[in-house]
Parts: structure tokens; sequence; C-alpha cells
């Protein structure tokens, strides 16, 4: 019987080893290929991707070109630079890692089988991984969906006054999970996207201010609304008035009646969030006017009125005294001198 010796050990491994290469190096080298290809697609995607969003986002904090037609009264407070980079930085983050997780994440699922794994498992493990995730960071994902949206439909920004339901004040910061609001007692309030369910947003557009004037019921309505209306034309012609309103001032009619005045509605628009200061400088406007055109602002009451014309003005109130046969005039009488018998009687005592 004859033996094989160590050399033909050798000789017959690297045959084997030989023909072993010979039939997988062609799909090794596919493989490779393949995998490289997968690698510089996804980084070259993911380039032009990212380039895309960076393009889309500056144009979105572009300054707008101004022209004589589009500078008016708004001067310029609907292109609010700080509000529009805010917003714009937060959608480009949300969109740049959106685009970098789905296109990195698919090539690495190809890279793998590419390489021959089975991704079946896998697939049913993260699949129970992202339930489980999802059920436990429910909330969260709740207020970064709703962060998303409330920046991308720019419902509100840093700066404006707001009203969510639950607090109310001037935007602060606006995140993808919480709003931060400044109260109108200096508080912070951090209020989680998710559970706003609605929103006021009393800085974006226009704003009404509504004043509403008490005259005496006997003034002519007719004349004070002519002198409502004189005072408020030269109200808006005066800085810082010009700027802050933009329509002229209305007065709408008698908004209630009572027995000693009578109500006028005055209403105008304003530039967002600056109702109340006009509010207080037509008032004062307003009184101002009313006291030089000697415009009452209540009549006086009647019996009251009847009561001071018949009185005396040094009248006083009744007294107590005043009835003789009263307890206190009884108290105060002075006692009367004795008379002479009473005298004797007195003289006779011990």
């Amino acid at each position: 019987m004859h033996l094989p010796t160590s050399a033909d050990d050798v000789t017959s491994s690297a045959k084997q080893t030989a023909s072993w290469l010979d039939a997988n190096w062609a799909s090794w080298v596919e493989g490779a290929l393949r995998i490289l290809i997968i690698v510089v697609l996804a980084v070259l995607l993911r380039a032009v991707v990212r380039k895309l969003i960076a393009q889309f986002i500056q144009r979105m904090t572009r300054e707008p070109e101004a022209d004589a037609d589009s500078i008016g009264r708004l001067g310029g407070l609907l292109v609010n630079t700080e509000r529009r980079q805010q917003r714009s930085a937060a959608i480009g983050s949300v969109l740049s890692s959106v685009a970098s997780f789905s296109i990195l994440g698919t090539a690495a699922l190809m890279v793998l089988s590419a390489l021959g794994m089975d991704l079946a498992p896998l697939l049913a493990s993260a699949g129970v991984a992202g339930v489980a995730i999802g059920f436990g960071a429910r909330n969260l994902v709740t207020d970064f969906l709703s962060g998303v949206f409330m920046i991308m439909e720019d419902q509100y920004g840093v700066g404006d006054e707001i009203d969510t339901g639950v607090a109310s004040g001037t935007v602060l910061e606006v995140g993808l999970r919480v709003t931060k609001l400044r109260g109108a007692n200096g508080e912070i309030w951090y209020i989680r996207n998710g559970e706003v369910k609605r929103i006021a947003n009393m800085s974006q557009g226009w704003s009404t201010a509504t004043v509403d004037v008490q005259v005496g019921y006997r003034e002519k309505l007719d004349q004070v609304t002519e002198l409502i209306l004189r005072t408020a034309e030269d109200f808006a012609q005066e800085a810082p008035w010009d700027e802050l309103l933009w329509e002229p001032v209305e007065v709408l009619g008698v908004e209630s009646v009572a027995a000693d005045a009578v109500v006028l509605r005055v209403q105008a628009r304003t530039m967002p969030g600056k109702a109340t200061l006009i509010t207080r400088g037509l008032r004062q406007r307003l009184k101002l006017a009313f006291d030089e055109a000697g415009i009452k602002l209540k009549e006086e009451d009647g019996i009251a009125a009847a009561v001071a014309a018949v009185a005396p003005a040094d009248a006083l109130p009744p007294s107590a005294l005043s009835d003789p046969a009263s307890a206190r005039s009884l108290a105060v009488r002075p006692i009367p001198a004795p008379t002479p018998e009473e005298q004797q009687a007195f003289g006779k005592l011990p």
C-alpha cells in the first residue's frame, strides 16, 4: 500500500485552493465592485441632496429685493429676517437628517444583501424594535412631528404674540419639541408642541383697535361723531401713530344706551400687536378733545341735581336735637331756676 507523502498533500491542497479561487474570484470581484458602486452612489446622492437642500434653504433666507412700490406702511414688518432664518435652519436640519438616514440606511441594507446575508431576520427585528420604540416614545414623536409642521406651515415665530390655550405670551424660541413663551408677568412657559391643539397668533396680518367712547345722553351724536373723526384724523397724521395705523378710524355707531350716557364704538385696523397702544393713545386724545369742546361724558343724576338746586348751600343734615321730645333733647335741656317756695323750703332744711 502506497501512503501519500507530505509533498503530495501540499500539492493537492494547492490544486484545490487554486481551483476554488479560480471558481470564486469572479463572484468576489463582482461583489466588491457592487459594494463599491453602492457606497459611491450613496455618498454622491447624499451630497447632491444636501446641496439641493442647502440651496433651497438659502433661497428661503434670501432678503427680498425691495422696490419703491413695496416700501410702505409695512416697513419691512412682514420680512422678519431672524424668524425666517430660524424657520429655514430648522427645516433644513430636519430635511438633511431625514435624507441622510434614508440614503445611508438603504445603502447599508444593499451592502449586507451583496455580502450574502439574509435580511429577513434583521428587518423583522428592526420592525419589532421600531414598534416598541414607537409605543415608548409616542409622545416624543408626536411633539417632533407637530413641531415640524408648525415650522413648515409658519404658524408662529420668534417675537409673535400667541395664545396656545394653555398659556399665552411672546414667543422666545421655536423648537422641534418645545416652544418657549414669555408670559405677561415675566414668567417663561415651556410648551410641548404635541400638546398644542389650537394657536391664536395676534402678530400676523393686522390687529383691530376698538375704543368705546362714552358721552352724555343729551349730547348731539352727529357733532360728537364729527369731532371723533376729526380728532382721529389728526391723530393718524402724527408720528408714531402714522406707521401704526393702517386704515382710517371708523365710528361704527351706537353700542349701548343708558339713562345717563350713550356709548359709541370706534374701530381701526393697526399694525399687528399694536392695538393696545393705539387704543390708549386714542382715548387720551379724545379725552382732551372732549374737554376742549365741553362734551360731557355722563349726565348728572336727576334727583341729586334737583336736591342740590333746592337745598341751600350751607344746609346741614337733620339733628336729633331738633325734636324737643327726644331723649337727647331732654338730657341737654337746661335746669330751670327754683321758685320762691322752693327756695323757702330749701332754707328750712337742717
